[in-house]
């Protein structure tokens, strides 16, 4: 009787943990818990897409001149070299904020500004009752891209091949910073927290929906046109800038926030795992659009595992075209968060999600958990649970959504999977195991 009840409420009381794990014979050693000094970490054999076609290695062999500690933006700047290909270690110390000048001084919104701009002269001139839902042109829009250019000069900073990047201790943020991982490979990112990547300019279009919306710029991390890239325990959020606190004009939210992750352009062989994405709208997007087919089509090739997605509205993640692989993750959605969807499918979309486990508030239904975006997709999904049961999450979108039935074969079988556990143990791993914080790294002063 006490296990049927462990099991009926493990999603939501941590308690009955460890008697799961007992029941399930999942072993401790399951959990990962790395040893030793991690900065030359390779990702191991068979560990997701990003193992494929040569492994993952990131700057392991760079030489003692190319291990560098950097607490600020213009440390890092210098040792990314402008997103050059020699091997490197990047080690992050303290907190490097993106909006800062080269001296480490802070930037405000205002330091961007620039031909006159302000956000009271761009309400007044895109107003959709003056102005109407014609794109905004002219001097002001002018001066918003001036200004937005300036910002992006700052805040996106271009990551090469052959580079590992990870933080020291458990406190290594970069906050602001769109980190740039554009064609390069074997690229590691492992134990920094990407905070409040922020865009100072969003831009209004009133064709966006039925009432427009405002589109910011900058994406924590992007990932585009590139392979063999590991992305692991790092906690992606919102943190002190959420979006719940932002103001309100022409009737939508000034959204300053892009994505979490984007996997775009053609990128290939990516791995994200033990991972937390928190606290955001735009979550995850893999293929920016459905016109990307040519560098898009047989690529994307992507795995999620071990990741904890807590309050996040939708896109965890949204996938076009490519093969992507996503089990053991544990969805998180607390009462109040705004949802949407965890899965979206899109055009010619083959997604995997196995083994995962979905810890939901009473006002969320089995069938919201997945979006079907375009007619004629599949999807491969079993052995997924809801709040400790196992539910048949494609049966009951497609009970619902008798218009825009999911076929049931995403067309491949997964094959480049570590250890898999049962669902019921995940919230529990997952949940202690996942983010930044998780790893030793020495900066080479007896600091770890």
């Amino acid at each position: 009787m006490q296990r049927k009840v462990c099991q009926a409420r493990v999603a939501v009381l941590a308690g009955c943990a460890s008697l799961v794990l007992a029941a399930l014979a999942v072993p401790a050693q399951a959990a990962p818990r790395p040893g030793g000094d991690a900065t030359r970490a390779v990702l191991p054999e068979g560990d997701g897409w990003a193992s494929a076609e040569g492994g993952t290695t990131g700057g392991a062999a760079a030489d003692a001149d190319h291990v560098f500690t950097v607490t600020d933006r213009a440390e890092l700047a210098a040792a990314l070299n402008g997103g050059d290909d020699t091997p490197k270690i990047i080690k992050v110390r303290g907190t490097v904020h993106g909006n800062a000048d080269d001296r480490g001084n802070p930037l405000s919104c205002e330091d961007y500004q620039r031909d006159g701009y302000t956000l009271e002269k761009y309400l007044q001139a895109y107003d959709p009752a003056t102005w109407g839902d014609a794109q905004p042109s002219g001097p002001v829009e002018d001066a918003r891209a001036a200004s937005a250019a300036e910002q992006a000069e700052r805040v996106k900073l271009t990551v090469g091949s052959n580079t590992t990047l990870l933080g020291v201790g458990d406190d290594a943020t970069l906050l602001g910073v769109s980190l740039q991982i554009r064609h390069a490979d074997n690229v590691i990112v492992r134990n920094l927290t990407f905070e409040d990547t922020y865009d100072c300019f969003p831009q209004w279009d009133p064709t966006d929906g039925e009432n427009g919306a405002w589109n910011s710029e900058y994406d924590n991390v992007v990932v585009h046109g590139s392979t063999h890239v590991w992305l692991d325990r790092n906690t992606f959020t919102d943190g002190r800038r959420p979006d719940s606190a932002q103001p309100r004009h022409f009737g939508q939210l000034f959204q300053q926030h892009d994505g979490l992750l984007d996997i775009v352009r053609g990128a290939d062989l990516v791995t994200v795992s033990w991972n937390v994405f928190t606290e955001h709208d735009k979550t995850i997007l893999l293929g920016n659009s459905d016109g990307a087919a040519a560098d898009d089509r047989g690529k994307l090739r992507t795995t999620f595992h071990h990741n904890l997605f807590e309050d996040v509205k939708e896109r965890a993640p949204r996938v076009r075209f490519g093969r992507v692989d996503a089990y053991n993750n544990h969805v998180r959605q607390n009462a109040g968060a705004a949802y949407g969807y965890t899965w979206g499918i899109g055009k010619e979309a083959a997604l995997v999600a196995e083994h995962n486990a979905f810890t939901l508030h009473g006002g969320i239904t089995p069938a919201d958990t997945i979006r079907q975006w375009t007619p004629g997709t599949s999807m491969t999904e079993n052995d997924n649970w809801v709040n400790g049961r196992r539910v048949d999450l494609l049966a009951a979108h497609n009970a619902a959504n008798p218009d825009r039935v999911l076929g049931d074969d995403a067309g491949w079988t997964p094959v480049l999977r570590t250890r898999v556990h049962h669902p019921l143990a995940v919230p529990y791993l997952v949940d202690r195991h996942a983010g930044a914080g998780r790893l030793t790294v020495r900066d080479g002063k007896g600091r770890g």
